[in-house]
């Protein structure tokens, strides 16, 4: 990584959490993904969701597709676990590199997670397969129990899952996705190699007050919902620590306006479009920004055992102004940070859109 007061060059950040939806949505959106990143762990949770080998090579190649011509970018695909998985088509589809990971959705828990699973226990025999073959479990980290508050249900989950799961399962690679908590963080930091986490940039720099400002806001509004305030700086801490437990993973979830400004709106923020410039500002906030390189390049290449990329980008100090919507397969998109003025660029190593 090479700075100075004006530009950042940092080696071709992955995205280890993201999602591309299908059809026209995806065909608008990837390219935001893939000019920014060389690699991203594709979520895969559509409807029907993802849990076969057949199922992720043709969703994979639909992704391709929709990219741009000449675009450097590698889906990895996950399989979407079920009360039912099956220990060996999760071996062979790792095997074969069809799958990269495996996701676990508790039930209902959000976006097309109705398919999820029911009990931690009736996926214990995919569990030992995975930890046999060294295939990474990717968990949405929260109980769906509703006598539990919203805003404590990543808490929950550790104290009533996690714990029993990581012990149960040592050898197992774990990554707790989009963490929101400080004791998420803790979690992470104290359980060992094994366990490591994603963070969203939406997650660094909202609090739960955004939800509420002025009014309600549905284009803050995420599963796990952001928390109060100590939270986020506890997470703003453990991103820039130089912990090599916490890389990037933007959670990036796009939904039509008419989804998300309707009287049961869709959770999701659509990150992507300015997601590296937004990691950016939290770690210069942060002083950190020498950390930020192996935050978003380094961390989850060695995590899941992957070569880190060739590729650069680079980043320059300019102010660059979020737009209200962008276009989206005959409908529109709120971006993260809509309306405000960032103070970086992205203007090189990975093709413009």
């Amino acid at each position: 990584m090479t700075t100075d007061p004006t530009r950042i060059t940092l080696r071709r950040p992955d995205d280890w959490h993201v999602h591309l939806r299908d059809g026209d949505m995806l065909a608008a959106v990837a390219p935001y993904t893939a000019r920014q990143f060389a690699r991203a762990i594709v979520m895969p949770n559509l409807d029907p969701p993802v849990t076969n080998v057949a199922a992720a090579l043709a969703y994979r190649d639909r992704i391709l597709a929709a990219l741009p011509a000449g675009a450097d970018f590698t889906p990895l695909m996950t399989c979407y676990l079920t009360d039912e998985a099956e220990p060996r088509v999760l071996a062979d589809g790792f095997e074969c590199g069809a799958f990269a990971a495996a996701k676990l959705y508790p039930a209902h828990a959000t976006t097309n997670s109705a398919y999820g699973v029911t009990a931690i226990r009736n996926i214990h025999p995919a569990l030992e397969e995975m930890e046999r073959i060294g295939m990474p479990l990717l968990i949405h980290g929260e109980v769906t129990d509703p006598e539990v508050d919203i805003f404590d249900r990543e808490k929950a989950f550790i104290d009533r899952i996690f714990s029993g799961l990581v012990r149960d399962f040592p050898g197992l690679k774990t990554v707790f996705e989009h963490i929101t908590t400080a004791e998420a963080a803790d979690f992470v930091t104290a359980s060992g190699p094994n366990l490591a986490a994603t963070i969203t940039p939406h997650h660094l720099a909202i609090n739960r007050n955004a939800m509420f400002a002025g009014g309600i806001r549905p284009h803050a509004y995420c599963l796990p919902v952001a928390k109060r305030e100590a939270h986020r700086l506890a997470v703003r801490r453990a991103a820039t620590s130089g912990s090599p437990q916490f890389f990037l993973g933007t959670d990036s979830a796009p939904h039509a306006v008419a989804r998300k400004e309707a009287a049961c709106g869709c959770a999701g923020i659509f990150s992507a479009p300015f997601a590296i410039e937004s990691y950016a500002r939290t770690f210069e906030e942060e002083g950190a920004l020498d950390r930020l390189e192996a935050f978003a390049s380094e961390n989850g290449p060695h995590f899941y055992g992957l070569p880190l990329n060739e590729g650069s980008i680079t980043l320059e100090r300019a102010e660059v102004e979020v737009p209200e919507s962008l276009s989206a397969g005959g409908s529109s998109l709120v971006p993260f940070h809509a309306g405000e003025t960032l103070g970086w660029r992205l203007v090189g190593g990975a093709a413009e859109i």
